[in-house]
């Protein structure tokens, strides 16, 4: 019999405690207590609990860091192995052997017919900051394009890549110039106006009009190193593009001897039901960044990339903790377990997205259902003729949804995304279903 959440009282009296602590020594982030007010104390497959009882199905896995569920048996005995010969020797002065290996088997689930190496970070965002160095030392050019809505990170840098949400960017100018921005071929909502789902090709068309007419009369196409993109929007709403759409970037970018740099940050390692999110586009960028679900709950992250551009001297690039021993001998793990669920999430990807489009059918604030294997998410609008974002219901949901024992992340203005462990079962997907219409028809009241 499926377990169900169960929960009596959000907060409870243990958590209330613990997030009043929390806001007076931790420094503010992105913690929404009055939507979220989730203290966790243990976590076991689909599944967390908090510290006055309340279970929970995690249908933000951590995040999008808990793939393969949480404190999987093997990551477990992984950590406890490793953490029981040497829990670090940095990677930048000296050698160990599985670093060696997860670097080999990257490279080798990579698409691509060229020559691959890695580099190791800790986060996402320095993933994407060492892509950028690469792209810049090793091709000479300095300059990038990026995409509206794009999520690549909070830092310095990346942050001019970064074009989600203005608070994001608000008090830290100046970012680092150079990146140029265009729309992201959304085919729900793009400023052409177009149906992106009726007609693909029209929307593709005025992206790349928008490109050589617009952005190439005031960049010199030269001088660009890269394009960055997610090929899943994440932080900006889940939204997918036109299946074509990249391998028409990558007749664009050869043109002008212009890169790939695919951030597999959150739609990488299985989320799609392949192990990287490009291959279900048929393109093989020149980088992939990767982090958050590689190391099951360990902090790695990094870049696989075109060897040919690879840093060629000693200190042109390190870092202390990047390929962390313990977090290696997690990924080698990690790798193995999602490898095998990837037939299981094309399946239950569809059953969970084709429940989705019900509600989409059934209610008038859910304007779009989208996704591809376990990343889907909704739009909520105020009216579907007109798409007017309707925010407020979206966060209502996410209230509802966690008194009710599921927890579901936003994204984009009014988006929610459902992106439980790639463990999940047909029967906790109905179960989450019952939750999710629930919350939302308590949210319409």
């Amino acid at each position: 019999m499926v377990k169900r959440p169960v929960v009596k009282e959000l907060p409870g009296p243990k958590a209330k405690e613990v997030i009043d602590r929390n806001f007076k020594f931790l420094a503010q982030t992105t913690q929404d207590p009055e939507t979220l007010p989730i203290v966790i104390e243990k976590g076991e497959g689909i599944m967390v609990y908090d510290v006055d009882g309340n279970a929970f199905y995690d249908f933000g896995s951590g995040v999008g860091v808990m793939n393969v569920g949480h404190v999987h048996p093997k990551v477990v005995e992984a950590v406890k192995r490793q953490a029981e010969k040497f829990t670090h020797f940095a990677l930048n002065d000296f050698f160990y052997e599985n670093a060696v290996v997860l670097a080999q088997k990257l490279g080798e689930l990579s698409p691509g017919d060229f020559e691959k190496k890695v580099v190791y970070q800790n986060s996402g965002a320095e993933a994407n900051e060492a892509m950028m160095k690469l792209v810049k030392y090793g091709t000479k050019r300095k300059r990038f394009i990026a995409f509206y809505h794009a999520f690549h990170g909070r830092t310095q840098a990346v942050l001019s890549l970064t074009a989600s949400k203005w608070v994001q960017q608000d008090g830290f100018f100046p970012t680092m110039p150079g990146i140029e921005h265009i729309p992201y071929p959304n085919p729900y909502r793009n400023p052409w106006h177009i149906d992106g789902y009726a007609d693909p090709k029209e929307l593709i068309n005025r992206v790349f009009e928008f490109l050589e007419d617009y952005v190439f009369k005031h960049v010199p196409p030269h001088e660009v190193g890269a394009f960055v993109f997610e090929p899943i929007q994440g932080e900006g709403g889940y939204v997918v593009p036109p299946k074509d759409f990249f391998k028409e970037l990558r007749k664009f970018a050869d043109k002008y001897g212009i890169l790939l740099a695919d951030d597999e940050v959150q739609m990488g390692v299985g989320r799609t039901g392949k192990f990287w999110a490009i291959e279900n586009f048929g393109v093989a960028p020149d980088t992939i960044q990767f982090g958050k679900a590689i190391g099951g709950g360990i902090p790695l992250a990094g870049v696989v990339h075109r060897a040919d551009i690879a840093f060629d001297k000693p200190g042109r690039h390190a870092s202390t903790f990047g390929g962390n021993p313990v977090a290696i001998e997690a990924a080698l793990e990690v790798v193995e377990i999602v490898k095998g669920l990837l037939p299981h999430v094309q399946e239950v990807g569809e059953y969970l997205h084709k429940r989705l489009k019900e509600f989409e059918e059934k209610y008038e604030v859910i304007g779009d259902a989208r996704g591809i294997g376990l990343a889907q998410a909704v739009e909520f609008v105020k009216n579907k003729d007109t798409k007017e974002k309707n925010a407020e219901v979206r966060n209502k949901v996410a209230k509802e949804a966690a008194k009710r024992g599921l927890i579901l992340l936003g994204c984009g203005d009014n988006s929610l995304r459902f992106i439980p462990p790639l463990i999940v079962q047909k029967e906790e997907i109905d179960v989450a279903m019952e939750i999710f219409e629930d919350a939302l028809k308590a949210s319409l009241k």
